[in-house]
């Protein structure tokens, strides 16, 4: 499905809304070059205070339905791919609706399409945890990868498909999706712990990039930015910040925005694409750019936040002090 997107005149209220954000903000000292305690980590301590609660996950699946999957512990997803067994848990966790990938298919037959592109081998974690995922094949750029992830003792499911969209939309883009879930906003970190340790070992495995645009799809069939709620400045005690950890925090911020406006424009279809920003967003990074300046990492992540919280409709998540999976809070 192709939304065109809207331009001109309909958003001059909102341009000039954000223009007056992002004066506000210079004032109150956010801008790099003010900020108090500027450098790794700042992004995190302008976050609000609080956590917003785990996602919540419908319709369970019983653990008999599931025991089965320690069985394929180290074999290839082909092999799974073809128990009935294994057919009735992909319908369970995949919602009926429309994907873009490449061209509009059902869902499902894009799961299908990026599931045999080059298999890894099954893991079974701490016999309860389930990921069965693709490295994408020769062809990183056409061909996507994706998975299928089960926590057999809580009864939930979830798939993801990234690729490399060519029709003008963010790219690379990733679609988390589960028919289990009922939430409409969603960062991150409220998917399960367990989750997101799995996923970043098949994020490593597949070659994903480290910082991408990130949707998920629920029950509803609809697609909703999942935003990036990782400090990717944290680092234990007594070490040094990661290299170049605060472009990745501003390259995520910037994601959050796009897959934001490109969701806006399209009214979350997740069949929809997109070929060109409209003059109100070109116009809203131009100001960005000339209130923070080139190095101005920590304003740039606070003002770009929040014109993403202004497009979602909603605030934004607080950036976790916990960083990516396997770095030690501060």
């Amino acid at each position: 499905m192709r939304f065109p997107l809207v331009r001109g005149a309909q958003f001059a209220p909102l341009f000039h809304l954000l223009v007056a954000q992002v004066l506000v903000l210079t004032s109150f000292g956010l801008a790099a070059q003010q900020a108090p305690g500027d450098g790794p980590g700042a992004a995190a301590a302008n976050a609000p205070p609080g956590s917003p609660p785990p996602a919540t996950f419908k319709d369970t699946i019983p653990a008999a339905q599931l025991a089965f999957l320690k069985d394929y512990d180290g074999k290839m997803p082909d092999e799974i791919r073809k128990d009935k067994r294994f057919k009735q848990l992909e319908k369970w966790v995949t919602p009926s609706t429309r994907y873009f990938y490449h061209y509009d298919k059902a869902l499902s037959e894009a799961r299908d399409e990026v599931m045999n592109n080059e298999p890894l081998p099954i893991q079974v974690r701490d016999n309860r945890y389930v990921m069965v995922g693709t490295a994408g094949g020769p062809n990183q750029h056409m061909q996507g990868r994706g998975f299928l992830w089960f926590d057999m003792q809580a009864g939930v499911g979830l798939g993801g498909i990234y690729f490399h969209p060519t029709n003008g939309e963010p790219t690379p883009t990733l679609a988390i999706f589960s028919r289990q879930l009922t939430d409409t906003a969603l960062s991150m970190g409220q998917l399960p712990e367990a989750f997101y340790d799995d996923f970043a070992q098949w994020a490593g495995a597949a070659h994903l990039h480290t910082v991408e645009p990130r949707y998920f799809i629920p029950a509803n069939g609809r697609k909703y930015v999942l935003v990036h709620d990782e400090d990717f400045c944290a680092h234990p005690d007594g070490a040094p910040p990661p290299a170049g950890c605060e472009q990745l925090n501003a390259e995520a911020a910037d994601a959050d925005m796009n897959a934001a406006y490109f969701m806006q424009q399209t009214g979350n279809a997740a069949d929809a694409t997109a070929y060109m920003l409209g003059p109100d967003q070109i116009a809203w990074l131009g100001v960005r750019d000339r209130t923070c300046g080139l190095g101005g990492y920590a304003c740039r992540i606070a003002i770009t936040r929040r014109r993403t919280g202004v497009l979602l409709g909603h605030p934004m998540p607080p950036v976790h002090s916990g960083g990516p999976p396997g770095v030690a809070s501060k």
